[in-house]
C-alpha cells in the first residue's frame, strides 16, 4: 500500500495533513455559489457542477474511505491583488494533483480526490458534446462537491489563510488503510 502522505510530500505540496472524513459536510448552499459562476466554469467543464454529480452522490462516495489528507500549496505573492502569483501557484497545484493522481492511479490505488478549482488538463473541454477523454483523472473541486473549503480545513486543524502575502490552494485525498 502506498504511504499517501509520503507520496504526497514528493509531489510537492507544501502541506500534507491529516484529514477526518467524518468531518466532511456536504452543503448545497456551496453548490449554489458555484451556480452564481465566479469562475466562470459553471455548466462548461465535466469537473464542474452541473456535469461532475449531484451532492449526494459525493458524500455517499466520500463515506466509504476511512482515511484522508488535506493537501495544499502555499505560494508567495507581492499583495493580494497579486494575480500572476496566485495564477502560477493554481499552475503549481494542478501539476502538484497530476503527479500525485499519476503515482497512485498506477500503483492501482482506490482512492478520492477533490482538488483545488476546474480541471484545466485539456485546452478545449468536451463537455456537453462529447465524454471526457481523461475520465480516470476527472476530479472536481471540493466545492463542486458541495464542501466548504476554509471549514473543511478549521475542522482539521489546518491553516486556511497564510496572510496577504500568501496564496493557499487546498486539496482533499481520500483512501482507505488496509
Amino acid at each position: 500500500m502506498t504511504d499517501f502522505a509520503q507520496a504526497a510530500r514528493e509531489s510537492g505540496f507544501t502541506n500534507v495533513a491529516p484529514l477526518d472524513p467524518a468531518t466532511l459536510k456536504f452543503l448545497p448552499e456551496v453548490r449554489s455559489m458555484c451556480a452564481a459562476d465566479r469562475c466562470r466554469s459553471y455548466d462548461k467543464n465535466w469537473s464542474c457542477p452541473p456535469a461532475c454529480g449531484e451532492i449526494s452522490d459525493w458524500e455517499k462516495k466520500a463515506a466509504a474511505y476511512d482515511r484522508g489528507l488535506l493537501l495544499q500549496t502555499v505560494g508567495d505573492r507581492e499583495d493580494s491583488y497579486d494575480i500572476e502569483a496566485m495564477l502560477e501557484a493554481a499552475e503549481e497545484n494542478k501539476r502538484q494533483t497530476d503527479a500525485l493522481a499519476d503515482r497512485l492511479l498506477a500503483a492501482g490505488e482506490d482512492f478520492l480526490f477533490m482538488t483545488a478549482g476546474t480541471c484545466t488538463r485539456c485546452k478545449t473541454c468536451t463537455y456537453p458534446d462529447a465524454p471526457c477523454r481523461f475520465p480516470e483523472k476527472l476530479f472536481p473541486s471540493m466545492e463542486a462537491c458541495g464542501l466548504f473549503v476554509s471549514q473543511v480545513c478549521k475542522d482539521n486543524g489546518v491553516p486556511y489563510n497564510y496572510g496577504d502575502e500568501k496564496i493557499a490552494y487546498t486539496c482533499c485525498l481520500l483512501y482507505h488503510t488496509i
